[in-house]
């Protein structure tokens, strides 16, 4: 490992997807770093949030040797594809139509950090669970400081050179950069997803409706749980929606029965919007994933901005501990910045799309009937049955 008088070349603060691709990139070319997690370990490889990488994704894994921490199915392996339901006709998106490609893979983000954990600690990498409290010190000097308390309750510091923030969107790492520095720039939708968690597999592994009630979908979560998505209005609650509600609204919006229905373990109403916090760094703090932006979930690419994150910060924390050359880390927010606000452009553009075409009540007729105009470029022909007398 290299070593630099200190602690740890590198702290990372959170245990996430970002966090732990950093730290299995940092791992590989020899980086010594700290990996802190609030959680403890079962929790976080039970968290359920994430489903889906994109080939960018992919490829960034495959690209660090950690192509075999990716479990799940691609998104072209269902026979079926990727149906859109449109008022209950079923539609396939035409190839390469899809905002991901047809090189995706259906991988819950449970198993993706539960694959990641392993191969780190496998590795003899130093990730410390039920770290709590934690505090980042001097972080616009040479000589930053992380202070947190152990799971015995002992309030530990490490000293390091640098601090990678991948604690979420309501982490503690982006709060230690000045007010007067940080800017957060947002887009609300003006409308929400009833997002339910059900005991029940997807097949096909994946289905999106588009209907005048609303956007509706069913993801794979895995073998034997899907994801549930219903939109709504900004005012509904979890109580508003019993699980026999979400089920037969389920079935409306498709147009057709839903089978097998199961146990729903969770429910939450997620406002839909996207969020950019710029710099992404501050002094020796380099800010990583949710914990620098969150993106609308319609565009399933958390994940892969999370890995393009971690994958610019390694690239540049290795440069600049082996060569003494901070020409990427300079550039590191500038860089994470340009590649963020292009997939928000992107997912944005498919958000409304999708959602205008669907219940007019939001945005009106006018744009429902561009919407539709847009999403038939994205989509195979309907194929006409019987030939003209």
């Amino acid at each position: 490992m290299t070593k630099t008088g200190k602690d740890t070349a590198v702290v990372i603060v959170g245990g996430g997807v970002a966090g732990l691709a950093l730290g299995n990139f940092l791992l590989r070319k020899g980086i010594d770093c700290v990996v802190l997690e609030k959680y403890s370990r079962a929790y976080v490889e039970q968290r359920h949030r994430a489903g889906s990488l994109d080939a960018y994704g992919v490829r960034v894994l495959h690209a660090w040797g950690l192509g075999d921490v990716i479990e799940g199915h691609s998104h072209g392996s269902s026979d079926a594809g990727m149906p859109l339901l449109i008022d209950g006709e079923k539609r396939q998106w035409k190839t390469g139509g899809t905002v991901d490609g047809d090189d995706g893979v259906y991988c819950p983000q449970r198993t993706l950090v539960r694959n990641l954990v392993k191969v780190f600690l496998r590795d003899g990498g130093d990730l410390r669970f039920e770290a709590e409290d934690i505090s980042l010190h001097d972080i616009d000097t040479e000589h930053p400081l992380v202070h947190y308390r152990d799971a015995d309750g002992v309030t530990r510091t490490v000293s390091c050179d640098f601090v990678a923030g991948s604690d979420g969107y309501r982490g503690v790492s982006r709060t230690a950069i000045p007010a007067d520095v940080l800017t957060c720039s947002t887009h609300e939708f003006g409308y929400a997803w009833l997002s339910a968690m059900a005991e029940v597999p997807a097949d096909p592994l994946a289905v999106l409706a588009v209907h005048s009630r609303g956007f509706a979908a069913q993801i794979t979560r895995g073998a034997d749980t899907s994801r549930l998505y219903l939109q709504c209005p900004l005012t509904d609650t979890t109580g508003q929606w019993p699980d026999e509600r979400i089920w037969s609204e389920l079935e409306a919006r498709f147009g057709a029965p839903v089978a097998p229905k199961g146990p729903i373990t969770s429910k939450q109403v997620v406002p839909l919007r996207g969020v950019v916090f710029s710099p992404m760094s501050y002094g020796r703090l380099y800010l990583v994933g949710d914990a620098a932006h969150l993106i609308c979930p319609m565009s399933a690419q958390g994940m892969s901005l999370a890995l393009h994150d971690a994958d610019v910060l390694a690239h540049a924390l290795i440069q600049q501990v082996e060569k003494h050359d901070s020409r990427l880390l300079d550039s590191y927010s500038d860089t994470c910045l340009n590649h963020t606000w292009e997939r928000q452009a992107s997912a944005v553009w498919v958000t409304e799309t999708v959602h205008d075409s669907g219940d007019a009540s939001y945005e009106g007729e006018f744009r429902k009937q561009i919407a539709r105009k847009s999403l038939e470029a994205l989509l195979e022909p309907v194929v006409m049955s019987g030939v003209a007398g």
